[in-house]
């Protein structure tokens, strides 16, 4: 019986080491985000950069459009997909050849000349 209790001490101590290492890293990620998360800047703040200046996006979607296009031409140029050759007749082995004549003397088919 003490060996029950012991092993379940033991499996106890290693679930609460294990979930104490998990609550761990959740505090340290959490107390991380606090500290290196950008503050949220003020309205009268001086060091702003003015907003972004909206940029045409047809040109850059034509662009990506063109090398999506140039990309999926040179995959299927590089594809090594195509019909395989059919294998050439394989040459009987002599252990096939003694088991195949073997059959076929224990059928009576085979004759001697």
């Amino acid at each position: 019986m003490s060996d029950l209790l012991l092993s379940l001490q033991i499996t106890a101590l290693g679930m609460g080491l294990v979930f104490g290492a998990i609550l761990l890293l959740w505090l340290t990620m959490v107390l991380l985000t606090l500290f290196t998360a950008d503050a949220p800047l003020s309205e009268g703040d001086a060091s702003v950069s003015p907003a972004p200046v909206p940029v045409s996006e047809t040109g850059y979607k034509l662009q990506a459009a063109a090398i999506a296009v140039a990309i999926a031409l040179a995959e299927q140029d590089l594809s090594s997909a195509h019909p395989l050759p059919e294998p050439p007749t394989a040459i009987v082995s002599a252990w096939q050849l003694g088991m195949r004549t073997s059959q076929r003397s224990e059928k009576g088919n085979f004759r001697r000349h």
